[in-house]
Order: C-alpha cells, then sequence, then structure tokens
C-alpha cells in the first residue's frame, strides 16, 4: 500500500509562491497517475493537476493553468506542485493521491490512496 505525504504549505500574499511535494513512502510508487487536488471550506473538492508517473505527461485545472507546474522525481519518489502568482481563492488543503489509470485524472473517484494533506493560505 502506497503512504503519501505533502509538504511545503504554509501562508503566503497574494502574488506569491509555493512549492508543495507528495513523497511516496513504504515502497516504490506504483500508480499510474499522480493528482494533486484542492478542498477549500465549504465547496466541493477541486482536481488541480496530475502527472501520468510512466510518460510524464502533465494536466491542469482551468483554475490554475498558466500558474502551477507538477513535475515529479522517479529516483526520489516525489512529486511537487510549483505554485505561482498565487490568489486568495487558492486557499485551501491540498492533497495528492494515487491513481491507476491514466484515462481518467479528474476526479477524485479516479485515486486510491489519498495522502492527509497540507494546508496553503494566500492572504495579505
Amino acid at each position: 500500500q502506497v503512504q503519501l505525504v505533502e509538504s511545503g504549505g504554509g501562508v503566503v500574499q497574494p502574488g506569491g509562491s509555493l512549492r508543495l511535494s507528495c513523497a511516496a513512502s513504504g515502497r516504490t510508487f506504483s500508480g499510474r497517475m499522480l493528482g494533486w487536488f484542492r478542498q477549500a471550506p465549504g465547496k466541493e473538492r477541486e482536481f488541480v493537476s496530475a502527472i501520468d508517473w510512466l510518460n510524464g505527461m502533465t494536466y491542469y485545472g482551468t483554475s490554475v493553468r498558466g500558474r502551477f507546474i507538477i513535475s515529479r522525481d522517479i529516483a526520489k519518489n516525489t512529486a511537487d506542485l510549483q505554485m505561482n502568482s498565487l490568489k486568495p481563492e487558492d486557499t485551501a488543503v491540498y492533497s495528492c493521491a494515487s491513481g491507476l489509470f491514466s484515462d481518467s485524472y479528474g476526479y477524485p473517484g479516479d485515486y486510491s490512496f489519498w495522502g492527509q494533506g497540507t494546508q496553503v493560505t494566500v492572504s495579505s
């Protein structure tokens, strides 16, 4: 069973940047997709980004495209989410998740294992 641990959350001013990291522990990452989702209070979980662990193809939600960049380090079993030009509406708990299939990645149900999440707060 894959265990995922997020790190890198915090408080940042609007326009600033943060880098989140998702580490797979316990065993080599065995899923196909590594996704990032976020959930703000009172809102549904929202797809942020995903990366195909096998070929490196990347996917982004419309609200973050052009501002966020997802990457992976196969040797370290980690996936990072570089978040730039942050806005107050980016405030949420960000979670990484592992999924098995590359043809479906945009919904929480596509993923089997989840991390605990890390809080990102964008505020002046």
